[in-house]
Protein backbone atom coordinates (compact mmCIF):
# COMPACT_ATOMS: atom_id res chain seq x y z
CA UNK A 1 0.00 0.00 0.00
CA UNK A 2 1.32 3.42 -1.26
CA UNK A 3 2.60 5.56 1.62
CA UNK A 4 0.39 9.08 2.13
CA UNK A 5 2.28 12.13 1.86
CA UNK A 6 2.23 12.80 6.03
CA UNK A 7 3.79 9.04 6.50
CA UNK A 8 6.63 10.11 3.77
CA UNK A 9 7.57 13.33 5.13
CA UNK A 10 7.52 11.18 8.99
CA UNK A 11 9.93 8.75 7.91
CA UNK A 12 13.34 10.16 7.57
CA UNK A 13 14.04 6.95 4.84
CA UNK A 14 11.67 8.25 2.69
CA UNK A 15 12.59 11.25 -0.06
CA UNK A 16 9.93 13.70 -0.43
CA UNK A 17 9.80 15.43 -3.89
CA UNK A 18 7.44 17.84 -4.35
CA UNK A 19 5.82 20.38 -6.48
CA UNK A 20 4.94 24.29 -5.47
CA UNK A 21 2.50 26.00 -7.57
CA UNK A 22 0.15 29.17 -7.28
CA UNK A 23 -3.51 29.26 -8.28
CA UNK A 24 -5.11 30.70 -11.52
CA UNK A 25 -6.15 34.59 -10.53
CA UNK A 26 -9.24 35.43 -8.73
CA UNK A 27 -12.44 35.32 -11.18
CA UNK A 28 -11.05 32.41 -13.08
CA UNK A 29 -14.51 30.19 -13.98
CA UNK A 30 -14.64 26.37 -13.11
CA UNK A 31 -14.20 25.28 -16.83
CA UNK A 32 -10.90 27.11 -17.03
CA UNK A 33 -10.14 26.41 -13.56
CA UNK A 34 -10.19 22.71 -15.03
CA UNK A 35 -8.18 23.14 -17.91
CA UNK A 36 -5.52 25.32 -15.81
CA UNK A 37 -5.22 22.12 -13.68
CA UNK A 38 -5.30 19.80 -16.23
CA UNK A 39 -2.48 21.73 -18.07
CA UNK A 40 0.11 21.23 -15.17
CA UNK A 41 -0.61 18.13 -14.24
CA UNK A 42 0.12 17.22 -18.35
CA UNK A 43 3.21 18.93 -17.83
CA UNK A 44 4.39 16.95 -14.95
CA UNK A 45 3.04 13.69 -16.09
CA UNK A 46 6.79 12.71 -17.11
CA UNK A 47 8.15 13.03 -13.61
CA UNK A 48 7.63 10.80 -10.44
CA UNK A 49 6.16 13.33 -7.24
CA UNK A 50 4.74 13.19 -4.04
CA UNK A 51 2.31 16.35 -4.19
CA UNK A 52 1.66 19.41 -4.91
CA UNK A 53 2.22 22.65 -2.32
CA UNK A 54 -0.52 25.48 -3.50
CA UNK A 55 0.60 28.88 -1.99
CA UNK A 56 -1.14 31.71 -0.44
CA UNK A 57 -0.34 34.39 -2.40
CA UNK A 58 -0.08 38.06 -0.31
CA UNK A 59 0.72 41.41 -1.55
CA UNK A 60 3.68 41.85 0.22
CA UNK A 61 4.26 45.35 -0.19
CA UNK A 62 4.40 46.17 3.53
CA UNK A 63 7.59 43.81 3.83
CA UNK A 64 9.60 46.64 1.72
CA UNK A 65 9.88 49.94 0.70
CA UNK A 66 10.51 48.59 -3.28
CA UNK A 67 8.01 48.62 -5.85
CA UNK A 68 6.73 45.36 -7.00
CA UNK A 69 8.43 43.94 -9.90
CA UNK A 70 5.36 41.89 -11.17
CA UNK A 71 2.15 43.33 -10.13
CA UNK A 72 0.55 41.26 -7.19
CA UNK A 73 -3.28 39.80 -8.50
CA UNK A 74 -5.27 38.07 -6.31
CA UNK A 75 -5.99 34.11 -6.79
CA UNK A 76 -9.53 31.20 -6.24
CA UNK A 77 -9.12 30.16 -2.99
CA UNK A 78 -6.18 27.88 -2.75
CA UNK A 79 -8.08 25.00 -1.18
CA UNK A 80 -10.73 25.22 -4.75
CA UNK A 81 -6.99 24.89 -6.28
CA UNK A 82 -6.19 22.27 -4.11
CA UNK A 83 -9.00 19.92 -3.88
CA UNK A 84 -9.40 19.95 -7.95
CA UNK A 85 -5.72 18.90 -7.98
CA UNK A 86 -5.39 15.96 -5.55
CA UNK A 87 -8.91 15.07 -7.39
CA UNK A 88 -7.15 14.66 -10.88
CA UNK A 89 -3.73 13.82 -9.54
CA UNK A 90 -5.03 11.23 -6.93
CA UNK A 91 -1.78 13.03 -4.57
CA UNK A 92 -1.70 14.84 -1.87
CA UNK A 93 -1.36 18.43 -1.44
CA UNK A 94 -0.08 20.88 0.75
CA UNK A 95 -2.01 23.72 1.08
CA UNK A 96 -0.74 27.51 2.24
CA UNK A 97 -2.98 29.75 4.26
CA UNK A 98 -1.98 33.48 5.34
CA UNK A 99 -3.28 34.02 8.77
CA UNK A 100 -3.37 37.88 9.17
CA UNK A 101 -5.84 39.17 7.70
CA UNK A 102 -8.59 37.47 9.69
CA UNK A 103 -9.69 37.30 13.12
CA UNK A 104 -9.87 33.98 15.06
CA UNK A 105 -13.42 33.59 14.68
CA UNK A 106 -12.99 33.39 10.66
CA UNK A 107 -9.85 31.47 11.21
CA UNK A 108 -12.01 28.77 13.29
CA UNK A 109 -14.16 28.64 10.41
CA UNK A 110 -11.95 28.57 7.94
CA UNK A 111 -10.13 25.56 9.71
CA UNK A 112 -13.60 24.06 9.97
CA UNK A 113 -14.46 24.23 6.17
CA UNK A 114 -10.64 22.87 5.38
CA UNK A 115 -11.61 19.65 6.92
CA UNK A 116 -15.13 18.94 6.43
CA UNK A 117 -15.81 20.92 3.09
CA UNK A 118 -12.51 20.92 1.48
CA UNK A 119 -11.57 17.58 2.91
CA UNK A 120 -8.00 18.96 3.13
CA UNK A 121 -5.77 17.77 6.32
CA UNK A 122 -2.15 18.78 5.24
CA UNK A 123 -1.37 22.83 5.65
CA UNK A 124 0.90 25.16 6.16
CA UNK A 125 0.56 28.82 8.03
CA UNK A 126 2.09 31.54 7.36
CA UNK A 127 2.36 34.87 9.38
CA UNK A 128 2.00 38.67 8.18
CA UNK A 129 5.28 39.59 6.08
CA UNK A 130 6.36 42.17 8.14
CA UNK A 131 5.30 43.45 11.47
CA UNK A 132 3.81 46.61 10.01
CA UNK A 133 -0.05 47.46 8.54
CA UNK A 134 -2.85 45.87 10.20
CA UNK A 135 -2.35 42.11 11.83
CA UNK A 136 -5.18 40.73 12.93
CA UNK A 137 -4.36 37.44 13.65
CA UNK A 138 -0.63 36.83 15.04
CA UNK A 139 1.09 33.53 13.89
CA UNK A 140 1.60 32.04 17.51
CA UNK A 141 -2.69 32.67 18.01
CA UNK A 142 -3.61 30.67 14.62
CA UNK A 143 -0.80 28.10 16.08
CA UNK A 144 -2.56 28.43 19.29
CA UNK A 145 -6.28 28.50 17.91
CA UNK A 146 -5.43 25.56 15.35
CA UNK A 147 -4.44 23.55 18.76
CA UNK A 148 -7.84 24.29 20.43
CA UNK A 149 -9.47 22.06 17.20
CA UNK A 150 -11.01 19.03 17.12
CA UNK A 151 -10.20 18.46 13.70
CA UNK A 152 -6.16 16.35 13.24
CA UNK A 153 -4.16 18.71 10.86
CA UNK A 154 -0.85 17.83 9.81
CA UNK A 155 0.67 21.07 10.29
CA UNK A 156 3.82 22.49 8.67
CA UNK A 157 5.76 26.01 8.96
CA UNK A 158 8.05 28.03 6.39
CA UNK A 159 11.58 28.59 7.20
CA UNK A 160 13.99 31.07 6.05
CA UNK A 161 17.74 30.47 5.66
CA UNK A 162 18.33 34.29 4.93
CA UNK A 163 16.47 35.05 8.53
CA UNK A 164 19.25 33.03 10.15
CA UNK A 165 22.35 34.65 8.57
CA UNK A 166 20.94 38.22 9.79
CA UNK A 167 19.85 37.39 13.60
CA UNK A 168 20.92 33.95 14.28
CA UNK A 169 18.07 32.41 15.54
CA UNK A 170 16.09 30.90 12.68
CA UNK A 171 17.21 27.23 14.42
CA UNK A 172 15.43 28.41 17.73
CA UNK A 173 11.71 29.23 15.74
CA UNK A 174 12.17 26.11 14.31
CA UNK A 175 12.11 24.26 17.11
CA UNK A 176 9.47 26.69 19.31
CA UNK A 177 7.38 26.20 16.24
CA UNK A 178 7.46 22.39 16.37
CA UNK A 179 6.32 23.06 20.06
CA UNK A 180 3.45 24.74 18.85
CA UNK A 181 2.62 21.60 16.37
CA UNK A 182 5.15 21.87 13.35
CA UNK A 183 5.71 18.67 11.97
CA UNK A 184 7.98 19.78 8.97
CA UNK A 185 9.32 22.74 7.33
CA UNK A 186 9.42 24.11 3.75
CA UNK A 187 12.05 26.80 2.91
CA UNK A 188 12.14 30.15 0.98
CA UNK A 189 13.57 29.33 -2.61
CA UNK A 190 17.73 28.87 -1.81
CA UNK A 191 20.19 30.70 -3.73
CA UNK A 192 22.59 30.94 -1.11
CA UNK A 193 23.69 27.22 -0.03
CA UNK A 194 26.07 28.74 2.54
CA UNK A 195 23.05 30.31 4.44
CA UNK A 196 20.86 27.08 4.75
CA UNK A 197 24.14 24.94 5.23
CA UNK A 198 24.70 27.04 8.46
CA UNK A 199 20.96 26.72 9.87
CA UNK A 200 20.39 23.20 8.63
CA UNK A 201 24.21 22.69 11.45
CA UNK A 202 22.69 25.01 14.33
CA UNK A 203 18.89 23.38 14.20
CA UNK A 204 21.11 20.04 14.03
CA UNK A 205 23.01 21.25 17.14
CA UNK A 206 20.30 22.46 19.07
CA UNK A 207 17.99 19.46 18.64
CA UNK A 208 21.32 17.03 19.88
CA UNK A 209 21.57 19.14 23.02
CA UNK A 210 17.82 19.30 23.72
CA UNK A 211 17.25 15.67 22.81
CA UNK A 212 14.19 16.43 20.40
CA UNK A 213 14.14 14.38 16.59
CA UNK A 214 14.98 17.03 13.80
CA UNK A 215 11.82 17.80 11.22
CA UNK A 216 12.04 17.36 8.11
CA UNK A 217 13.32 20.31 6.39
CA UNK A 218 11.78 20.72 2.68
CA UNK A 219 13.99 22.64 0.43
CA UNK A 220 12.83 25.24 -2.29
CA UNK A 221 14.42 25.66 -5.41
CA UNK A 222 13.30 27.49 -8.46
CA UNK A 223 14.77 28.61 -11.89
CA UNK A 224 15.31 32.32 -12.70
CA UNK A 225 14.60 33.23 -16.74
CA UNK A 226 16.16 36.60 -16.63
CA UNK A 227 17.07 40.23 -14.56
CA UNK A 228 13.45 40.43 -14.10
CA UNK A 229 12.56 37.40 -12.50
CA UNK A 230 15.75 37.64 -10.43
CA UNK A 231 14.35 40.78 -9.37
CA UNK A 232 11.38 39.54 -8.34
CA UNK A 233 12.98 37.02 -6.59
CA UNK A 234 14.92 39.82 -4.58
CA UNK A 235 11.69 41.61 -3.85
CA UNK A 236 10.36 38.46 -2.37
CA UNK A 237 13.44 38.47 0.28
CA UNK A 238 15.15 35.44 -1.69
CA UNK A 239 19.16 36.19 -0.91
CA UNK A 240 21.42 35.95 -3.70
CA UNK A 241 25.05 36.42 -3.69
CA UNK A 242 26.23 38.71 -6.11
CA UNK A 243 28.70 36.39 -7.62
CA UNK A 244 25.76 34.10 -8.30
CA UNK A 245 23.78 37.11 -9.61
CA UNK A 246 26.23 37.71 -12.30
CA UNK A 247 27.11 34.71 -13.23
CA UNK A 248 23.27 34.43 -14.33
CA UNK A 249 22.96 37.53 -15.87
CA UNK A 250 26.42 37.36 -17.73
CA UNK A 251 26.07 33.82 -19.42
CA UNK A 252 24.76 32.97 -22.61
CA UNK A 253 21.52 31.37 -20.99
CA UNK A 254 20.54 32.83 -18.00
CA UNK A 255 17.78 29.87 -17.54
CA UNK A 256 20.41 26.97 -17.99
CA UNK A 257 22.90 29.12 -15.68
CA UNK A 258 20.30 28.85 -13.15
CA UNK A 259 19.30 25.29 -13.51
CA UNK A 260 23.46 24.83 -12.81
CA UNK A 261 23.74 26.88 -9.83
CA UNK A 262 20.60 25.24 -8.19
CA UNK A 263 22.22 21.91 -8.63
CA UNK A 264 25.65 23.01 -7.41
CA UNK A 265 23.83 24.68 -4.56
CA UNK A 266 21.88 21.60 -3.30
CA UNK A 267 24.74 18.99 -3.69
CA UNK A 268 26.98 21.40 -1.79
CA UNK A 269 24.20 21.74 1.05
CA UNK A 270 23.92 17.69 0.83
CA UNK A 271 27.92 17.60 1.05
CA UNK A 272 28.17 19.65 3.86
CA UNK A 273 24.87 18.43 5.81
CA UNK A 274 25.38 14.36 5.56
CA UNK A 275 26.46 14.05 8.94
CA UNK A 276 23.92 16.15 11.02
CA UNK A 277 21.07 13.81 10.28
CA UNK A 278 18.38 16.41 9.57
CA UNK A 279 15.71 14.84 6.91
CA UNK A 280 15.39 16.90 4.24
CA UNK A 281 12.67 16.85 0.90
CA UNK A 282 12.70 18.54 -2.21
CA UNK A 283 10.38 21.46 -3.59
CA UNK A 284 10.47 22.80 -7.17
CA UNK A 285 8.59 26.47 -8.18
CA UNK A 286 8.62 28.45 -10.75
CA UNK A 287 7.90 31.85 -9.56
CA UNK A 288 6.58 33.23 -13.41
CA UNK A 289 4.02 31.73 -15.57
CA UNK A 290 6.48 32.49 -18.59
CA UNK A 291 6.71 28.82 -20.59
CA UNK A 292 10.29 28.70 -20.35
CA UNK A 293 10.59 29.16 -16.35
CA UNK A 294 7.91 26.40 -16.06
CA UNK A 295 10.06 23.78 -18.44
CA UNK A 296 12.77 24.61 -16.59
CA UNK A 297 11.55 23.81 -13.18
CA UNK A 298 10.69 20.43 -14.74
CA UNK A 299 13.91 19.74 -15.86
CA UNK A 300 15.02 21.02 -12.46
CA UNK A 301 13.26 18.85 -10.34
CA UNK A 302 14.41 15.75 -12.67
CA UNK A 303 18.50 17.18 -11.78
CA UNK A 304 17.45 17.56 -8.20
CA UNK A 305 15.83 14.45 -7.43
CA UNK A 306 18.31 12.33 -9.05
CA UNK A 307 20.72 14.30 -7.16
CA UNK A 308 18.80 13.84 -3.63
CA UNK A 309 17.97 10.32 -4.54
CA UNK A 310 21.38 9.35 -4.95
CA UNK A 311 22.46 10.88 -1.90
CA UNK A 312 19.96 9.24 0.46
CA UNK A 313 20.75 5.69 -1.27
CA UNK A 314 24.49 6.58 -0.14
CA UNK A 315 23.62 7.50 3.28
CA UNK A 316 21.03 4.09 3.69
CA UNK A 317 24.48 2.48 2.46
CA UNK A 318 26.54 3.61 4.98
CA UNK A 319 24.26 3.04 7.50
CA UNK A 320 23.78 -0.56 6.84
CA UNK A 321 27.75 -0.90 6.55
CA UNK A 322 28.39 0.49 10.25
CA UNK A 323 25.55 -1.87 11.18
Amino acid sequence: MALSLQEKIEDSNQGVYLIGTTPPKIGTDKAQLNTIAEKLLGRLHEIEYDGVIIYDIQDESSRTAQARPFPFKQTVDPREYSRLLRGLSHLDVITYKSVAQRGVDEFKDWLDETKNDYGLNNIVLVGSPSSAGDIKLSLPDAYNTLSEQADEFFLGGVTIAERHANKRNEHARLIDKTTQGCQFFISQAVYDAQATIELITSYARSCKAQGLEPKRLILTFTPCGGEKTLEFMQWLGISVPEATKWRMLDAENTLSESVRICRENLDLILKSCAHLDVPLGLNIESLTNRKAEIDASINLYRLLKATMELNLAEKQLAERQIA
